[in-house]
């Protein structure tokens, strides 16, 4: 296939593409909810959606009543997240087939996540991936979000490849667009619990998976 044709190196998003994450960050209220006794409203997780984890805190504790302070809050949900990635996230369907045959291609692989580092390690590392995945570069440590596309040319680089012959995984669209603007080959891929817009991600990618082994084929 054309798509893949000089494809040098290949940068993953990992929530979403390849693992089974990305319902948690809907979830978290909830589940710190539950745990407490407290019952979730309905429509929690689109009002938490937008706010930060320090800003989810405080309106849980604020909307809630809950007796604890907003730090003692925060620090329960990033317990429950980190306990969630070390213990419960699966591979999505796929992930380590797909990371097998590109890297018996010859072709370099690395990941770019939004999430803290310390999680994807240890969520790569139960599920079994992290020995297929390369270099992983974090958006935090390289200082700007997926809007821009740092944390793609960072990983390229370390490749040694040019955006024209390298293709990001991206679940997200407004990521994807990011990667598309810069020069870079992209692959959309559907998540059940990921970006409301398949149609736009469908649209704005080289190729849409809405399974991983649909793009085994095209690394043999």
């Amino acid at each position: 296939m054309r798509l893949i044709q000089n494809i040098r190196g290949v940068i993953l998003d990992v929530d979403g593409v390849l693992l089974d994450s990305l319902q948690i960050w809907t979830d978290l209220g909830a589940r710190y909810l539950v745990s407490i006794g407290r019952l979730p409203e309905e429509g929690l997780s689109d009002t938490l959606f937008s706010m930060s984890m320090e800003q989810g805190a405080r309106y849980l504790k604020e909307h809630y009543s809950i007796d604890e302070t907003p730090e003692t809050v925060q620090t329960c949900l990033q317990d429950m997240l980190r306990a969630f990635y070390c213990d419960e996230v699966m591979a999505k369907p796929g992930a380590m087939q797909l990371l097998s045959v590109i890297g018996d291609a010859g072709i370099g692989i690395t990941t770019a996540t939004s999430s803290p580092r310390e999680l994807i390690e240890k969520a790569l590392e139960r599920t079994g991936l992290l020995r297929y995945t390369g270099r992983l570069f974090t958006n935090s440590e390289i200082g700007r979000s997926k809007h821009f596309p740092d944390i793609y040319n960072a990983a390229a680089e370390y490749m040694g490849t040019r955006p024209e012959e390298t293709l990001v995984f991206e679940d997200s669209l407004y990521a994807l667009k990011t990667a598309a603007a810069a020069g870079y080959r992209t692959v959309g891929v559907a998540d059940r619990h990921g970006e409301p817009d398949q149609e736009g991600l469908k649209s704005a990618s080289d190729l849409y998976l809405t399974e991983l082994t649909e793009a085994v084929g095209l690394f043999r």
